[in-house]
């Protein structure tokens, strides 16, 4: 596994581009969107014609299967739209890092081409407003044709094991601990500044949770908005939890790090527990230690609280 990067967008993808003319006069708030896609080209077309529609600042769409469709004939047919084909494998955090990078708007909200979204679901007034709160990310309330889902998410622990525990009553403006299937309306420079997604954690739920739990260790904070709501044309997306080498490097870089006076650390003590966990020979765990250990170091002082902290503080008000 490469080493932790160490800033945003630190593997540079290999892709090209069409389209994006800046349309200022089309914009009518101050949000980009980046759709990324899942559902095919039926769902894409119509998503990007309510895109366009609706007056963001700028639009970012993420190819990654530049064969299912023409693209060049999308990019005639929506000529504010941004298209960026992608020419490797990428993780879904990736996908969002580069529409984050690409998107000129302080606010993006990031999006799947399989969501229901009309013109009225993010109205300037709205977004303004979402906007304003100032937080690192709002996340929508989520739903499908026949249910809500518990997307009020905390942090938890029992005998010691961190847990994540979920709810489906949503309260307005209610904190929530990561934003489910990576959808929401993230502040471009907080996101940045956190780093962005880890691409050497391949698993799209450890991604998620990755870069979510450091979000609130340093400092920021992810709320629901009611006023925000996308349904799911089809079932919600399956997230996988498996313990896998994904979870381990999310382990350390979250879970093992102490906040002590005004900084984070690993202490080399903490070691032992960590290859307990490890699943691998003492040599390769000991190099992944050292290199949480080192990414640590770098962003001490980016620390607000360590997990216990966190974990402590969450029921209490703010």
């Amino acid at each position: 596994m490469n080493s932790i990067p160490l800033i945003f967008n630190e593997r540079q993808i290999k892709r090209t581009s069409l389209g994006g003319i800046f349309d200022r006069n089309n914009a009518r708030m101050p949000v980009s969107a980046v759709l990324l896609s899942r559902g095919g080209k039926h769902y894409r077309a119509k998503m990007l014609d309510v895109l366009v529609q609706c007056g963001f600042e700028s639009v970012v769409s993420i190819e990654t299967d530049p064969e299912s469709y023409n693209i060049e004939d999308m990019s005639s047919r929506y000529p504010t739209v941004k298209f960026i084909v992608t020419l490797e494998k990428l993780t879904f955090g990736e996908m969002v890092n580069i529409g984050i990078e690409e998107s000129i708007a302080d606010h993006v909200l990031v999006l799947w081409d399989d969501v229901k979204f009309s013109v009225g679901m993010m109205t300037p007034t709205l977004a303004k407003r979402l906007c304003d709160l100032n937080h690192y990310c709002v996340v929508p309330r989520l739903i499908t044709k026949i249910q809500g889902m518990p997307v009020v998410t905390s942090p938890s622990a029992s005998s010691t094991k961190f847990q994540i525990l979920r709810s489906s009553s949503v309260k307005d403006g209610e904190k929530t601990l990561y934003p489910f299937d990576l959808v929401g309306l993230y502040d471009r420079q907080k996101f940045m500044t956190l780093g962005g997604f880890d691409y050497t954690i391949e698993s799209p739920y450890w991604q998620n949770i990755d870069l979510a739990v450091r979000s609130w260790l340093w400092g920021e904070y992810t709320s629901i908005s009611t006023s925000f709501q996308l349904i799911y044309e089809d079932s919600l997306p399956v997230e996988d939890h498996t313990a896998n080498m994904s979870e381990l490097r999310f382990y350390l870089k979250n879970l093992v790090p102490i906040f002590k006076y005004d900084h984070g650390v690993i202490p080399s003590s903490s070691f032992a527990r960590y290859l307990v966990h490890s699943s691998s020979g003492v040599v390769e765990a000991f190099k992944r230690f050292k290199d949480a250990q080192f990414w640590t170091e770098k962003n001490k002082y980016r620390f607000k609280m360590d997990i216990v902290d966190l974990i402590e503080k969450w029921g209490k008000e703010d």
